[in-house]
Parts: structure tokens; sequence; C-alpha cells
């Protein structure tokens, strides 16, 4: 039964470490990711945020770009978000949400959408995608982490398992040897 252990505890091991080794990988290639990407996008933080003329070109930069971006379109709509503005342009230039009062769009015959809030959609979309550069690089940091701890706990078990299984073996035939006519003595 003993070499059952020793044998399934070396083959835990040897799993609980290369799956380490492929969470290292996986998350070293995730945050190569993150940063080619984000460089190709050639971002520059603007001189009124927290990354002034810096590329963004990692996670934190892309959280700090998505920030000023917020504060940008909220200085443009008045500090309103998508949701507290109107929904079209009134025929006086004002917005309203009253569709008798929205102004025409003559090829369409439609009323024409405020154009502050088509501002807000693509804010939304600009700052999700940045949004989840800075995520996906915080997973990636921790699939890097999480494969070390897995090769630290495969190697801390090989250890054990060869040597407390190992030298419990070595140990009985020893006792054995050093015992008058083999028989073991026990403690």
């Amino acid at each position: 039964m003993s070499k059952l252990f020793q044998y399934g505890g070396i083959v835990a091991s040897i799993v609980l470490i290369a799956f380490g080794a492929g969470s290292i990988i996986t998350g070293l290639n995730g945050r190569d990711r993150v940063h080619r990407d984000l460089t190709a996008e050639q971002i520059v933080g603007t001189p009124d945020s927290s990354i002034p003329n810096q590329l963004v070109n990692n996670g934190s930069k892309a959280e700090a770009f998505a920030a000023v971006m917020r504060k940008h379109t909220l200085e443009a709509t008045g500090g309103k978000t998508y949701s507290q503005m109107d929904r079209y342009m009134g025929k006086n230039g004002k917005s309203t949400s009253d569709e008798k009062l929205a102004a025409i769009d003559p090829k369409s015959g439609k009323p024409v959408d405020n154009p502050l809030r088509n501002l807000w959609v693509s804010e939304t979309a600009l700052t999700t995608a940045l949004h989840s550069s800075y995520f996906a690089e915080s997973v990636a940091t921790f699939a890097i982490v999480m494969g070390f701890a897995l090769m630290l706990t495969g190697g801390g078990f090989l250890v054990l398992t060869l040597r407390v299984l190992g030298v419990t073996r070595k140990e009985t035939v020893s006792d054995r040897a050093a015992a008058p006519g083999g028989v073991v003595v026990s403690s």
C-alpha cells in the first residue's frame, strides 16, 4: 500500500506542477496580449489625465484613460449621464423627450436623436473595452500567481511524498536489519 501512496503522491505532485506551469504560461501570454493590443491602438493620455502624454499600454493605464474619458463626457453633457438626458434634439435646438417637439430629419422623416446621447454610447463602448483590458490583465496576473502557488504546492507534495513515504520504507528495512532475529521492534 505504501508504494501506491508514493506513486499516487508523485503523480499528484507532477500534475500540480504541470498545471502551475500551464497557468503561468497562460497568464504571461494574456498579459502580453493585453499590452500588445493596447499599444497597437496608440492611445496617449490627455494632459488633464493621471497619465499625461503616456502611451496607454497596460491595464492600469487603460483604467486611468477610461476615467478621463468619463470625465470629458460628463463635461460635454453638462454632468448628465445617458439615462438622464432627453432622447431627441428639439426644433428649438434644445433637447426634448417629446417626439412632437423634436426636430425631424428631412431624409428619414423621423425625430433627430440627441447627439449627446450618442456621445455616451461611444464613450461607454470605448471605456468598456478599456475596463476589459484592465480586468484581463488582472486575471492574467492572478493566473501567474496561482501558477506559482500550484508549482510550490506540487513541489512541496513531491518532497513530502519522497521524504516521508520513502524514509518510512527505508527505516522499516533498517529497523528489521538492526533488530535481533530480523523482527521489527515497535517503539
